[in-house]
């Protein structure tokens, strides 16, 4: 009889074990899942902002150049793709092309001296900067948190937990090949 109780009771605990271990690793991927989700908001608030500041950037370079309306252009179709961009790889690539077109235009800011001296266009500017600093660290927030989910989910005995209650490796926020290049800038308009 007691060697009976004993291996009930060896099982109980066991089982016990197992259901507070699953439970704990659950938990764990609950609070791992909402820090990835968090900063990827941040992301999204980021990219929002530039957004937002975009079109006060492009109303004041239109008082200057109004015969660069195809760069003017350039920036406003970036603007609107990266403003209807849902996944992280979709904004990480929407945001390069918004990158470029603005490249692009501070080329052609270039050419007007007054534009550059502009109170309203510096401002702008600023916080054009500014926010493009907290994009670049709301990113690698982001990833960080993306790579120790991606390791919970990998590793065991996570790989097992995330398996039965369905979670998923998550995207990285990646700029698109290339995009550590300087862009190239041709002056007089000849291509080479």
């Amino acid at each position: 009889m007691k060697k009976g109780v004993v291996i009930l009771l060896s099982i109980i605990v066991i089982a016990v074990i197992f259901v507070f271990g699953t439970i704990s690793s659950y938990n764990g991927f609950v609070s791992a899942e909402e820090k990835v989700n968090q900063q990827y908001a941040n992301i999204d608030t980021q990219l929002q902002r530039r957004i937002d500041l975009i079109p006060n950037l492009v109303n004041t370079v239109k008082g200057y150049a109004t015969h660069e309306k195809e760069v003017i252009k350039n920036v406003s179709d970036a603007r609107a793709k990266l403003a209807g961009a849902k996944t992280p790889v979709d904004q990480a690539t929407a945001n390069d092309e918004l990158s470029g077109a603005l490249s692009r235009l501070l080329v052609v800011v270039e050419n007007y001296p007054d534009l550059k001296a502009n109170q309203n266009y510096q401002q702008l500017m600023d916080e054009l900067a500014g926010t493009e600093n907290r994009i670049a660290v709301a990113r690698k927030d982001y990833n960080d948190e993306v790579a120790i989910f991606n390791k919970k989910v990998k590793s065991f005995p996570g790989v097992m937990v995330a398996g039965i209650f369905g979670f998923d490796k998550k995207e990285y926020f990646k700029a698109q090949s290339g995009a550590q290049e300087a862009p190239k800038v041709d002056f007089e308009g000849n291509g080479k």
